[in-house]
Protein backbone atom coordinates (compact mmCIF):
# COMPACT_ATOMS: atom_id res chain seq x y z
CA UNK A 1 0.00 0.00 0.00
CA UNK A 2 0.87 3.83 -1.20
CA UNK A 3 1.42 6.01 2.11
CA UNK A 4 0.14 9.38 1.47
CA UNK A 5 3.17 11.49 1.96
CA UNK A 6 3.56 13.95 4.96
CA UNK A 7 5.65 15.93 3.39
CA UNK A 8 4.12 16.82 -0.19
CA UNK A 9 1.50 19.20 -1.16
CA UNK A 10 -1.47 18.10 -2.80
CA UNK A 11 -0.02 19.41 -6.31
CA UNK A 12 2.77 17.00 -5.97
CA UNK A 13 0.35 13.95 -5.81
CA UNK A 14 -1.95 13.07 -8.11
CA UNK A 15 -6.03 12.80 -6.81
CA UNK A 16 -5.97 8.93 -8.02
CA UNK A 17 -3.27 8.22 -5.82
CA UNK A 18 -4.92 9.66 -3.04
CA UNK A 19 -8.46 8.12 -4.28
CA UNK A 20 -6.23 4.60 -4.16
CA UNK A 21 -4.82 5.16 -0.62
CA UNK A 22 -7.76 5.82 0.98
CA UNK A 23 -9.84 2.77 -0.68
CA UNK A 24 -6.86 0.48 -0.05
CA UNK A 25 -7.12 2.28 4.29
CA UNK A 26 -10.75 1.50 4.35
CA UNK A 27 -10.50 -2.11 2.64
CA UNK A 28 -7.62 -2.97 5.25
CA UNK A 29 -9.35 -1.43 8.15
CA UNK A 30 -9.78 -4.32 10.99
CA UNK A 31 -13.51 -5.14 11.01
CA UNK A 32 -13.72 -4.63 14.43
CA UNK A 33 -12.72 -0.92 14.38
CA UNK A 34 -15.68 -0.08 11.55
CA UNK A 35 -18.71 1.26 11.83
CA UNK A 36 -21.70 -0.87 10.68
CA UNK A 37 -22.77 -0.31 7.19
CA UNK A 38 -25.75 1.32 7.88
CA UNK A 39 -23.86 3.47 10.39
CA UNK A 40 -21.40 4.58 7.93
CA UNK A 41 -23.84 5.33 5.20
CA UNK A 42 -25.64 7.60 7.70
CA UNK A 43 -22.25 9.33 8.93
CA UNK A 44 -21.64 9.59 5.09
CA UNK A 45 -24.59 11.18 4.15
CA UNK A 46 -24.82 13.99 6.86
CA UNK A 47 -21.10 14.83 5.92
CA UNK A 48 -22.63 15.33 2.32
CA UNK A 49 -24.95 18.02 3.57
CA UNK A 50 -22.19 19.79 5.81
CA UNK A 51 -20.51 23.19 4.39
CA UNK A 52 -17.31 21.39 5.75
CA UNK A 53 -17.33 19.14 3.32
CA UNK A 54 -14.73 19.83 0.55
CA UNK A 55 -13.41 17.59 -2.24
CA UNK A 56 -13.50 14.51 0.20
CA UNK A 57 -12.16 16.24 3.22
CA UNK A 58 -13.32 18.40 5.95
CA UNK A 59 -12.33 21.87 5.97
CA UNK A 60 -13.00 22.14 10.07
CA UNK A 61 -10.51 19.26 10.97
CA UNK A 62 -8.99 18.19 7.67
CA UNK A 63 -9.23 14.84 7.87
CA UNK A 64 -11.00 12.65 4.52
CA UNK A 65 -14.67 12.12 5.71
CA UNK A 66 -15.11 8.07 4.46
CA UNK A 67 -11.79 7.33 6.61
CA UNK A 68 -13.36 9.12 10.01
CA UNK A 69 -16.89 8.04 9.43
CA UNK A 70 -15.86 4.43 8.80
CA UNK A 71 -14.36 4.24 12.25
CA UNK A 72 -16.35 3.10 15.00
CA UNK A 73 -14.91 5.52 17.65
CA UNK A 74 -14.92 8.88 15.99
CA UNK A 75 -17.27 11.04 16.28
CA UNK A 76 -18.10 14.53 13.85
CA UNK A 77 -15.63 17.13 14.41
CA UNK A 78 -17.93 19.88 13.88
CA UNK A 79 -18.37 22.69 16.99
CA UNK A 80 -21.66 20.59 17.59
CA UNK A 81 -21.14 17.11 16.26
CA UNK A 82 -23.62 15.99 14.00
CA UNK A 83 -22.97 12.44 14.57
Amino acid sequence: MKVICKRCLLSEISDEDTKKTIEELIQTMPEDKKADATLYRSRLDICKSCDYLNGGMCTRCGCYVELRALQKVRKCPHETPKW
